[in-house]
């Protein structure tokens, strides 16, 4: 089962950590740009650019109130992410049954 690949790869923008950490911040609801940065240790233009990522490949969504810019999660391009580890899912269910078969037969 292959994936798609390109500048909105789902797949890249969650490899980072921090990105990570700002969807399960944004899990808790919409947050402004400064709450969201608060946690980390790093200046607010690098988690602006963390959250272009994450909106570049619509896993955030922003709006702009006053001078003010609000994000929220927008879970839906993480069916591609389940969808593609969902495959890979069977193959591990039988190795961990034969791993139980196999500690049954051998206490």
């Amino acid at each position: 089962m292959s994936r798609t690949t390109g500048n909105a790869d789902v797949f890249a923008a969650i490899a980072d950590p921090t990105r990570r950490a700002i969807l399960d911040l944004l899990s808790q609801g919409e947050q402004p740009v400064k709450q969201i940065a608060q946690p980390f240790s790093m200046s607010l233009p690098a988690i602006s650019q963390h959250l272009s990522v994450l909106c570049e490949v619509k896993l955030v969504t922003q709006r702009k109130e006053g001078r003010q810019r609000f994000y929220r999660l927008n879970p839906e391009p993480l069916k591609q992410v389940f969808n593609w580890v969902s495959y890979y899912e069977q193959f591990w269910q039988d190795k961990l049954d034969v791993l139980g078969n196999y500690l049954e037969d051998n206490p």
